[in-house]
């Protein structure tokens, strides 16, 4: 009697797996935490309704991640880890509910798990963490509405909803894709009311959000408008420059669902567009709808290749399902490119026992996707050392960057007040909290530290330059880049330069 195998524990085998490798990465010692990371911590010690730039759920969750586990490292990627377990959980119920099969269930988990955009959201604590667990959430609870019509799957998929606005704006898409769905698969009329419950539901997740820029002026919709390129200061449209920026997100989307899966995405392409159906259908039109919206957006303004991703879940459910029903003699092809997909990050996050990495010829790549996650610790070990030596009792730290100034606050010790001087970057979260200027006249030391600038000088007047120095910082031995580090006493002038750019 043949045994029956146990895909739910091959799925548990394979996601633990996967993150104990992402503890192990994020436990390296010359690896930090990505700059938007920090600032997220940061946010954690000062809550509130929302933020300049996202709404307050990161910033729960690194609240309450950190107030059981430190402020560490881990305790801020940990939420990561645990979000991308639940993104993928969910895709294998999703899948076992479409199509009643835990075999392709566990390949569209394993297929998911293997895309870039999700081993970015599930290592490094982003709002498409967040985003991206909500969204398949919600998008699985509400083909269970649709399938059992119950209005407990309806009242479920709006909370989801709800919590996923909460963690990135773009989750309102979700709204307008689903109308379009049942209008074209002639449903909404039997659905009116289960839309109505999800609606309603569903916009509680907008109170954060309207409390907080009611108070702040709207800024959080100052800068949406901006980042879709509807405000800021347009010369128009330059065709190359519109081209360029459309083959830039096609490259990057690419990028995101993993070049190895191209064949995937072709012969998915191929049967939705023969006979779609209605299941293929409903995990297919999220996925097209982003698409397009953010291609139409990469015409006139800038887009980053992660912000479509949260809606790509799907796909990995269409690529088991094609695989398994149409071209089940794939099965050593698809095993392979999973497995290629897989081996890029995996190699890239082990840590370099014996020096391997170097003898492979990888220490050079490492350096390059790893250089914004390196050299905050040493450059903070290194403040701290001035500090010691200069006999300075008690200081303040300052950047014209709020990545900096973010990083400093984690690496040094007891969250110490930093600011950003406004020397002529976009707004950010910095521009609403107390600024440099409540130092003047307290003739305290400020510790200024940048990648880019060599003094605060064209914004602040201070009684004395004490200390200044060029400091290189390392990543396994070799130079990343240098920071300009200076101590300054006694602030006596400061001049934020006024910009309009949000």
């Amino acid at each position: 009697m043949k045994s029956k195998f146990n895909y739910i524990a091959a799925f548990w085998q394979v996601q633990l797996s996967l993150a104990i490798i992402k503890i192990i990465f994020t436990l390296r010692p010359e690896i930090n935490l990505f700059t938007e990371e920090a600032q997220y911590w940061l946010w954690s010690k000062n809550l509130a309704w929302h933020y300049y730039s996202k709404p307050p759920l990161i910033a729960a969750f690194n609240y309450i991640s950190t107030s059981i586990l430190g402020d560490t490292e881990i305790a801020v990627r940990i939420n990561a880890i645990l979000f991308g377990l639940g993104t993928a959980w969910v895709v294998f119920k999703f899948t076992e509910f479409l199509f009643h099969s835990r075999e392709m269930a566990f390949w569209a988990s394993l297929i998911l798990s293997a895309m870039p955009f999700w081993m970015l959201f599930s290592t490094f604590h982003m709002t498409d963490s967040e985003l991206t667990f909500f969204w398949i959430l919600s998008w699985y609870l509400l083909a269970r509405a649709l399938v059992e019509k119950r209005t407990r799957w309806w009242i479920l998929a709006g909370v989801a909803a709800a919590f996923g606005l909460m963690s990135k704006s773009i989750m309102v898409v979700i709204v307008p894709i689903l109308a379009i769905y049942l209008l074209f698969t002639s449903n909404f009329s039997t659905n009116r009311k289960g839309f109505a419950f999800f609606l309603i539901l569903f916009s509680a997740g907008f109170l954060p959000s309207l409390i907080w820029n009611w108070q702040n002026g709207f800024s959080t919709f100052r800068h949406l408008a901006t980042l879709g390129g509807v405000s800021g200061g347009s010369n128009g449209i330059d065709l190359g420059e519109s081209l360029w920026g459309l083959l830039s997100y096609l490259g990057g989307q690419l990028a995101m669902i993993s070049v190895f899966f191209l064949p995937f995405l072709w012969l998915s392409l191929k049967v939705i567009f023969h006979r779609s159906g209605v299941k293929l259908g409903f995990l297919f039109v999220p996925v097209l709808f982003t698409f397009f919206l953010f291609a139409g957006l990469s015409l006139f303004t800038s887009i980053e290749a992660n912000w479509p991703a949260y809606a790509y879940p799907s796909l990995a459910i269409i690529f088991a399902y094609v695989l398994e029903r149409d071209y089940k003699n794939w099965k050593r092809v698809k095993s392979t490119l999973i497995a290629l997909s897989f081996a890029i990050p995996l190699v890239l996050f082990l840590p370099d026992v014996a020096s391997w990495k170097s003898k492979v010829y990888l220490d050079q790549a490492e350096k390059v996707a790893f250089r914004r996650l390196s050299g905050y610790k040493d450059l903070a070990g290194r403040i701290l050392y001035l500090k010691d030596s200069l006999q300075v009792e008690e200081a303040y730290y300052f950047s014209e960057s709020y990545h900096m100034a973010s990083e400093l606050a984690f690496y040094l010790p007891e969250v110490p007040q930093v600011y950003v001087a406004g020397m002529g970057s976009r707004k950010n979260q910095f521009d609403l909290w107390k600024s440099l200027d409540q130092e003047i006249g307290l003739e305290r030391t400020g510790m200024f530290v940048s990648w880019n600038e060599s003094s605060p000088e064209n914004v602040a007047q201070f009684g004395e330059l004490i200390y200044e120095e060029k400091y290189p910082v390392y990543f396994k031995g070799k130079q990343l880049r240098t920071a300009t580090i200076q101590v300054w006493r006694d602030l006596r002038y400061y001049q934020a330069i006024q910009t309009d750019r949000y």
